[in-house]
Formats: C-alpha cells, sequence, structure tokens
C-alpha cells in the first residue's frame, strides 16, 4: 500500500474528527507514536528530498520531533527543534517568532539558537499538521533570517481548507503533504485527492 493511502486508512479508522475543526490522530501521530507507521513516513520524506544537498531538519516541538528524528536518520542529518517559549536555558543569542497554536488555542513564542541556523543551510522543514500555516510561516522566518535556505517542506497532513499551504506554495517553496483533507464537516474526513 502507498504511503500516502496508507495514512489515509489510519486517518479513517483511528483518527475522530472532534469539534471546533480538530482532527484527534493522536492514537499515531501526537501523543501515542506508531513508529512502525512514522518509519514508513521517514522512508517517504527520504525519498521525495534526498538529492537537495540538505544538511539539517527543522521541525517544532513537540509533534514534530518524531516525525523529524526518524526522517534525520534516513538523510544522516541532524534536527532543530524551534522550543515553545523562552526557557533559562536558551543561549543569548536566539531567533524568536510569534506564532498563534490554532490547537492551543493561545500565542506561543517560537525560539531557536542562532548557532543551530547558518546562512549555509539548507533545510528541510517537518511537521505534523498543516492548517492556516502560522508555525510554518514562523519557521521559514528563521531560516530566512540565519541566511539558509529551505530545499523543502514535509508535512503528514493539510488541511487544505485553511489554505496554509496554498499560501506557502504561492511563495515558491517545496511543499509536500502526505495527506490533504478538503473537509471535515459532520464529522466526516474528506480527502482532496
Amino acid at each position: 500500500m502507498r504511503k500516502t493511502e496508507l495514512l489515509k486508512q489510519k486517518i479513517l479508522t483511528e483518527g475522530k474528527v472532534e469539534e471546533g475543526g480538530v482532527l484527534r490522530v493522536d492514537s499515531f501521530l501526537n501523543h501515542r507514536l506508531d513508529i512502525e507507521f512514522l518509519n514508513e513516513v521517514g522512508l517517504y520524506f527520504r525519498d521525495k528530498f534526498r538529492g537537495l544537498g540538505i544538511n539539517k531538519i527543522l521541525t517544532i516541538e513537540s509533534s514534530g520531533i518524531a516525525i523529524a528524528t526518524i526522517t534525520a536518520q534516513y538523510l544522516h542529518v541532524p534536527v532543530v527543534f524551534a522550543k515553545k517559549n523562552v526557557h533559562i536555558n536558551l543561549p543569548d543569542e536566539v531567533y524568536i517568532e510569534d506564532v498563534h497554536s490554532f490547537t492551543q488555542k493561545k500565542n506561543n513564542k517560537l525560539v531557536v539558537a542562532k548557532k543551530y541556523l547558518n546562512k549555509d543551510d539548507k533545510i528541510l522543514i517537518v511537521d505534523d499538521f498543516l492548517a492556516k500555516g502560522n508555525a510554518l510561516k514562523a519557521l521559514l522566518s528563521m531560516v530566512q533570517k540565519a541566511g539558509g535556505t529551505v530545499e523543502g517542506i514535509g508535512i503528514v497532513i493539510e488541511k487544505t481548507y485553511q489554505g496554509g499551504g496554498d499560501e506557502i506554495r504561492k511563495q515558491g517553496y517545496n511543499l509536500l503533504s502526505l495527506a490533504k483533507i478538503k473537509s471535515m464537516e459532520n464529522g466526516t474526513v474528506q480527502f482532496a485527492d
């Protein structure tokens, strides 16, 4: 079974649409981790993005870390993750971006130490979800400020009806989503392709 079809099947059988447009996939993606499934995601991203000279993967804590780590083992590159909010154990030199979280219904400050993003970096950004694109835009801004380039973006689930993916693609980014959801009306997931 193709990896995209495997993901769609998992969403339909294990996912749950909740009030407010939230798709709960915590049984395999962002609370309890299905490592065999995540391994397939990592292989898929490797196959789609290898050959681009990627030297680093960037994601956001915490749900993106598992996806990034498994993908990184196949691309043989390190992972950098943006922390949510400023911590005392961070160095003084940091990139900070304000971002609104749809699922947490609050604002976060995404923080990455400047020493981990450089002008020579060729970055692959990975994350579990893409909706309005606020978090992704914050990561893109950090890479831009560092002078690096984003060679690709790998998203597990994109909610196309919220427009974030289209906006990012219009900017010319190489954005790949394994599953694109066009609607969750009446509690039913409908895929875009």
